[in-house]
């Protein structure tokens, strides 16, 4: 750069091809920075999606306090959604391939964001970053490498019935309060919540900053405390069923 500069200085009638060097290295500087800009969004959405299921899959993880029997209604239910227009278990397919797809795009958007990350950091760079940016942006990355385990280990234990814990059994009451009586399963089960509680915690409110949510002051704070909120709702959430059970508190 310093040499097209000393360039435009000593040879006027070089200036135009200066200016169209200049704003071609312009240009090219900021191609890297849109297409972040739209992996960002692609995880804003994509997060959001993963928020609405995960509040919904809340809900229904509560029902087994209503009773084994309740539970088990509220599963059928759900193959049941949407018929006739739909096919038996057609919602849930829908909702599969969605959150398949969303799952996909999400994760390789954030691993594409990471390596980019990783080939523009500098030690000066690191130097001036915080503590608490750090820790973050690790617990971020790491946090969600070991959710996306955690979803697999879960549709292979409680969709597909492939992982048995506490004994095999066809309704999905049973294979809940049997699976979480074993105090090891609830140790995995809580660690993967608080995983998820502090993905939401930052992911939420980087999402809204993403989407533009944060267009001023108070609405930033509101943004925040939203992402708090729902962190801490989803955490308690899904960590009481399984104590409950741990704890005889649901037969």
């Amino acid at each position: 750069m310093a040499t097209v500069v000393r360039a435009s200085e000593t040879a006027g009638r070089r200036s135009s091809t200066v200016l169209i060097v200049a704003t071609s290295t312009i240009a090219a500087g900021k191609r890297p920075k849109t297409r972040s800009i739209l992996l960002k969004t692609v995880m804003a959405v994509t997060g959001l999606i993963f928020v609405g299921f995960i509040l919904a899959h809340m809900y229904g993880n509560l029902m087994i306090f209503a009773g084994k029997e309740d539970f088990n209604e509220y599963a059928h239910h759900l193959r049941e959604f949407g018929t006739p227009m739909l096919p038996y278990a057609g919602f849930l397919w829908v909702m599969r391939i969605t959150l398949v797809v969303s799952l996909v795009l999400h994760a390789g958007s954030a691993f594409a964001l990471w390596h980019r990350a990783g080939q523009a950091r500098t030690t000066q760079y690191l130097a001036r970053k915080g503590q608490w940016a750090t820790f973050v942006k690790r617990s971020m990355r790491w946090g969600g490498v070991a959710l996306l385990i955690f979803v697999v280990f879960h549709i292979l234990h409680f969709t597909t019935n492939t992982i048995q814990i506490g004994g095999d059994y066809d309704n999905p009451a049973d294979r809940l309060v049997a699976s979480f009586g074993e105090w090891w399963a609830v140790l995995i089960y809580l660690f993967a919540v608080a995983a998820l509680g502090m993905h939401l915690l930052h992911g939420i409110w980087s999402a809204g900053m993403t989407l533009g949510l944060n267009t001023s002051l108070d609405a930033a704070e509101r943004l925040r405390l939203a992402a708090i909120l729902v962190a801490v709702v989803v955490v308690v959430g899904f960590a009481l069923p399984p104590v409950a059970i741990l704890l005889g508190l649901i037969p």
